[in-house]
């Protein structure tokens, strides 16, 4: 940890190499975040890109090191929201991870189950979408996904919970 806060530091000092360390620990999440919550992986890219360019640009405003990840992702969580507003009605590949949320444990998943989950994603609403992206696909726990959507952390867990068995219900 203490050396994540080190390069968060040096990256506020202008070295391009502790941010580009600094992108390296997150860039997966980040895609994944993006890919989940846009539904296109070109887009998911471009998003990507464009909050890695800004971040770099404005990292000297970061105020506590610490919150370095949570930042970074609320610039990418803003692209993302300007960018749902461009489309609506884009599919989306969701990995076999939010298929197994909703079936039984060890159950295999076929193809048109498979189509059908991400069917039901697309009916859910953008915050729905973007709570169980951020905690299915991104890793992040309640407090984490409450934070940075400004929201409580048992009203997170709720949503996601009645998002997930509105799926389970059109799925049986």
């Amino acid at each position: 940890m203490d050396q994540y806060l080190e390069l968060v530091r040096q990256a506020k000092h202008g070295s391009a190499d502790a941010f580009a360390d600094l992108y390296q620990e997150v860039y997966e999440d980040l895609y994944r975040f993006a890919v989940y919550t846009l539904k296109d992986p070109v887009d998911a890219q471009d998003a990507v890109s464009e909050t890695v360019t800004d971040a770099f640009v404005s990292i000297r405003r970061l105020r506590k090191e610490d919150a370095f990840k949570g930042w970074i992702f609320k610039i990418l969580s803003a692209k993302c929201k300007r960018k749902l507003k461009e489309y609506t009605n884009k599919t989306v590949e969701l990995s076999r991870e939010l298929s197994e949320q909703l079936t039984a444990p060890g159950a295999a998943v076929d193809a048109a189950e498979h189509v059908q989950v991400r069917m039901l994603y697309q009916e859910l609403s953008s915050e729905e979408r973007m709570i169980i992206a951020m905690h299915i696909f991104a890793g992040y726990t309640s407090k984490e996904i409450a934070k940075q959507l400004h929201m409580n952390e048992n009203t997170v867990r709720s949503k996601e919970s009645r998002a997930l068995k509105k799926m389970k219900e059109k799925l049986k």
